[in-house]
């Protein structure tokens, strides 16, 4: 195809969503990027050049890492379709690939971007904030409406979990005319998009919005249904054609150390988890989950589950807050070993530890540091924790022993794979990574009509992963189903 401008990257520059203020947005847990205009985005629409071969939408592996996006969104052609003013056909390419646009414009950490040919002696477009605006402009158009399936199959399906993967495979499935239901053990749909990412990089109101979509569509959405707990696996392999399991990785690594049993000690996940159902159910202000009001805060893990609980401990109003890194100090720019499109293993600010910048004068980032034991008072109240420095191969240096003040202590040390009482309750096979295990590149499992995809099936991953996994699996089980697929 031609581009609509093939000069646009030399002639505007990259343009971002502007960002609220640190100190201004940590006074609420609203997102603050507010879009661009649209002759603003139609420019960085304009900046997609006519590259030829767009590695942005490759899902390459190379040098070990994914370089490009998963979903092989059709990237040049609705940037064109941006820069041209053409809104429909804009969304109708984009929605081709990507079921929610709305969830990876918000939070995905851009894949394409670090592959856009761009990128390679400049900056690379905006493909993310093109997304996100592709699909809020439609929204607040009118152009997203709830469609029925003009024939249904007869077959029924359930999906155990509304997480990405489950919410993915579970529209697809229904738009083949399959009869679709969702148990979610927690009070709201969503899984990881409602409880596990906090209301500032994902407004709630966002994934309600999808959800009641889908359910004007046809799929049916089962609430406070722990299936292998108080619905039995049983029940559905009677009452259902096919099951998927999408329950997400949600076993969190602990840490084995003295003083673990501390008051004051939380899992990230339970820790952001519980913040976003206080705030929507009373703004916070009824108490009843952990604050770090007040509280001198470590976290241990240097991920975006860290820099999460950063940013909400800020909002909660610590005391003070560091954020523990076994690893070193990536790089400020790419070294010669990790040249484009692969991804850059580089240093990233993300708004977190911005806000940390802004109010604490520093850094909340320790490099090469673990936690070896936790101090308690009389009462088991968590006052300390111990720590030493690493070395490059992760051991410990002698003499580098020091303790750090600390009321609260939340361990975003990544996890270790699937809860497993799930695929027990359907004899389903694990991996020693306590993954629902299947042969390579399928999701059907050991037992006969019973699939899984996203996380559970792959390990923590990336929700643009998971869409693409419950994508897949869709496509699986109606061949399963039907005999073929469309």
């Amino acid at each position: 195809m031609t581009m609509g401008k093939p000069t646009g990257f030399m002639e505007y520059h990259r343009q971002g969503n502007p960002s609220q203020p640190p100190l201004e947005r940590i006074r609420h847990y609203r997102e603050f990027h507010p879009r661009l205009g649209r002759e603003e985005r139609r420019r960085q629409g304009a900046r997609c050049m006519e590259c030829g071969i767009p590695f942005c939408q490759s899902g390459a592996v190379l040098g070990g890492m994914v370089s490009g996006c998963p979903l092989r969104n059709l990237v040049p052609e609705w940037n064109d379709l941006i820069y041209t003013g053409n809104l429909g056909h804009a969304l109708d390419r984009l929605l081709k690939t990507n079921n929610f646009p709305e969830f990876t414009g918000r939070v995905c950490p851009a894949l394409c971007e670090a592959a856009c040919t761009c990128g390679l002696h400049g900056e690379p477009v905006t493909i993310r904030e093109n997304e996100l605006g592709i699909i809020e402009e439609a929204w607040e158009k009118g152009l997203i409406q709830p469609h029925q399936p003009s024939i249904r199959t007869g077959r029924r399906v359930a999906v155990v979990g509304s997480g990405p993967a489950g919410l993915a495979c579970a529209d697809q499935l229904n738009r083949r005319g399959h009869t679709v239901t969702v148990f979610e053990r927690e009070d709201r749909p969503g899984g990881l998009l409602m409880y596990g990412i906090p209301n500032m990089k994902l407004e709630k109101s966002v994934v309600q919005r999808r959800v009641d979509l889908m359910a004007a569509q046809g799929v049916t959405f089962r609430t406070g249904a722990d299936v292998g707990r108080n619905v039995a696996a049983e029940e559905l392999r009677k009452g259902f054609d096919a099951v998927v399991l999408c329950c997400g990785a949600s076993k969190p690594r602990d840490l084995d150390i003295p003083g673990r049993e501390a008051d004051g000690v939380y899992f990230a996940v339970d820790f952001l988890k519980e913040t976003t159902r206080a705030l929507l159910t009373s703004g916070l202000d009824g108490g009843g989950h952990p604050s770090a009001r007040d509280r001198q805060v470590v976290v241990v893990g240097g991920g975006d589950t860290g820099n999460d609980c950063v940013a909400t401990c800020i909002r909660h109003g610590c005391a003070h807050v560091v954020q523990l890194e076994m690893l070193p100090k990536p790089p400020a720019a790419r070294r010669e070993d990790n040249p484009w499109p692969e991804w850059p293993r580089v240093c990233k600010t993300d708004y977190g530890q911005e806000e940390a910048i802004a109010l604490f004068g520093h850094d909340p980032r320790i490099y090469q540091t673990t936690v070896t034991g936790l101090i308690a008072d009389e009462q088991g109240s968590l006052q300390g924790v111990q720590t030493v420095r690493l070395d490059g191969a992760l051991k410990p240096i002698p003499g580098t022993e020091a303790v750090l003040d600390c009321q609260l202590l939340l361990i975003a040390a990544g996890f270790l794979g699937a809860q497993e009482y799930v695929p027990q309750a359907f004899g389903a096979v694990l991996t020693p990574r306590t993954c629902v295990g299947t042969a390579a590149g399928q999701y059907a499992t050991s037992v006969p009509g019973v699939f899984t995809a996203g996380d559970m099936h792959r390990g923590q991953s990336l929700v643009v992963w998971a869409i693409r996994e419950g994508r897949e699996a869709a496509r699986e089980v109606d061949h399963y189903l039907m005999g073929y697929s469309t």
